[in-house]
């Protein structure tokens, strides 16, 4: 178990801005878990810690989100991201993170970018099959690499313009079965060492209160507002993700 105080004193703001996010508040401010924790242990034993906190902010979500979530989205959304999974399993050995991080960080500020200059004129789009299976692959692969799924899948979700709240429900829904995918291949990969472990059993008190915490502010928040916090993060983190990226292939 690590017992250094200063990767505490990055965890847990790290693990409070996961749950407030997989509450369904500004979705991409998971991205932030990840490389807070980086900044004193290895990105991948920070995900293998941080994975089992996911799955207990899942059933926490799950409960709060009963009954509210978008049923042809998620028939679209879901087969598709375990195969990304699958590929991020079966690519674990020659994809490195810092080339995941770099093109997620550059697509979600693309994306971004096109809402702010031209997406409040834009209606609802409608769902659509083949769009939804090629983010929800993209989602499943970069949620295994780094739980850096969040932007591939707001990038089929966000145009819909659900209710903030079916919003939130069907992103629940979705990661939570992509991080329960995901513990067969983390195991395999001896992420889940007992020492990993003893660190997340530490760290977990923090993950129901923080998730309740995300699904508060989901209810307080007009949904117009929820929108441009949920784009203003994606765009802000895109740009963390592309240092990121690219100091990681070395090109900064």
């Amino acid at each position: 178990m690590i017992t250094d105080p200063w990767f505490y004193a990055a965890a847990v703001p790290a693990v409070i801005l996961v749950g407030m996010a997989k509450g369904g508040f500004g979705g991409a401010i998971a991205l932030l878990g990840v490389p807070l924790m980086s900044l004193v242990i290895s990105p991948v034993q920070a995900a293998g810690i941080l994975l089992p906190i996911l799955v207990a902010m899942d059933l926490v979500g799950l409960a709060a989100y009963r009954r509210r979530y978008h049923v042809p989205s998620l028939k679209i959304l879901i087969p598709p991201a375990i195969v990304g999974v699958g590929i991020g399993w079966l690519t674990a050995s020659v994809v490195t993170e810092a080339h995941v991080r770099l093109i997620v960080g550059v697509v979600a500020l693309a994306f971004t970018l096109d809402y702010f200059l031209r997406g409040t004129r834009r209606p609802a789009a409608a769902t659509n099959r083949i769009k939804g299976g090629f983010w929800a692959t993209v989602a499943g692969f970069t949620s295994f690499v780094s739980h850096a799924g969040g932007p591939p899948l707001q990038m089929y979700l966000l145009p819909l313009r659900l209710d903030p709240r079916l919003f939130a429900g069907t992103s629940v829904i979705f990661f939570a079965v992509v991080n329960a995918t995901k513990l067969v291949p983390y195991y395999a990969l001896d992420q889940l060492r007992l020492g990993n472990l003893e660190t997340s059993a530490v760290l977990l008190p923090l993950a129901p209160l923080a998730t309740l915490t995300g699904v508060w502010l989901v209810k307080v928040v007009e949904p117009a507002r929820f929108y441009r916090i949920t784009y203003a993060a994606v765009f802000i983190v895109s740009f963390k993700l592309i240092h990121d990226g690219l100091a990681g292939t070395g090109l900064i």
